[in-house]
């Protein structure tokens, strides 16, 4: 684990509580008691804040919404649709209910819906191995061949790690096929990093999220004011991408 991928699980609100109490314990341990019990507070009341379904809806809504979500068949036409790896809480419709398989939306579905639609003629899938092993390139590839897209339509990138590479070595992929209309679809959390990080690369992207996963769920007890672990298990991803947006700030990809 690198440096950046320890800063971003620490500053996952669950972890940083968990840092923060055992700096604690060890402040009280020296006699530093004033300083543990402010860690102590400032322990709890982060995870506290973090497992308030109004704060994930308030702060993942933010992201999620700078490019709404739209219907395959109201978008523009382009010469492609480019693809990024990535899984955000498994595809779930909704982070506030229990996980349902059969109404899960993946990226490759929102993207299989566009080629169907007839948006694009080409799909360019984006994503390394994270693992050494199958890419995720692959993996989307095979996805979308399985939901009607021929291996004939469709381009492979499979070195990028990151949102920075996969912007970086899908913008040569796109050069050298004189293609620059394209739709890009990623998980609406995550498409505001994606959009500026096409840009930063010269690239004009037409954003395509898939639908939102940070909504208020149908069930009349919901409570946008009681802790909730789903709320918890939520901050995760909105917490690392908030950080993300940061760092690729201060590094000068965004």
């Amino acid at each position: 684990m690198n440096v950046s991928e320890f800063l971003a699980n620490l500053v996952i609100p669950l972890n940083l509580s968990i840092t923060l109490l055992l700096l604690a314990v060890i402040l009280l341990i020296v006699r530093w008691r004033k300083t543990a019990a402010i860690l102590t507070i400032a322990a709890l009341a982060w995870v506290v804040f973090w497992s308030l379904p109004t704060t994930s809806l308030w702060a993942g809504g933010l992201l999620e919404q700078r490019y709404p979500y739209r219907a395959a068949a109201t978008m523009p036409t382009a010469q492609a649709i480019v693809v990024l790896g990535g899984n955000t809480a498994n595809g779930r419709s909704n982070w506030f209910e229990p996980l349902d398989p059969a109404s899960t939306v993946l990226r490759t579905d929102t993207a299989a819906k566009l080629y169907a639609a007839k948006r694009a003629p080409l799909v360019v899938v984006s994503g390394a191995a994270l693992d050494g092993g199958v890419s995720e390139a692959r993996m989307m590839a095979a996805a979308l061949e399985h939901q009607g897209v021929p291996a004939s339509a469709i381009l492979e990138e499979s070195q990028s790690l990151t949102t920075h590479q996969n912007a970086a070595y899908t913008a040569k992929l796109l050069r050298q096929h004189d293609i620059t209309a394209f739709l890009l679809v990623t998980s609406a959390l995550h498409m505001p990093r994606a959009m500026a990080s096409f840009q930063k690369q010269g690239l004009n992207p037409v954003a395509a999220p898939s639908p939102p996963q940070i909504v208020v769920p149908d069930q009349p007890d919901f409570s946008f004011w009681l802790p909730d672990l789903r709320a918890l298990n939520a901050s995760r991803s909105i917490v690392k991408e908030y950080l993300g947006l940061l760092v690729y700030w201060l590094r000068g990809w965004v």
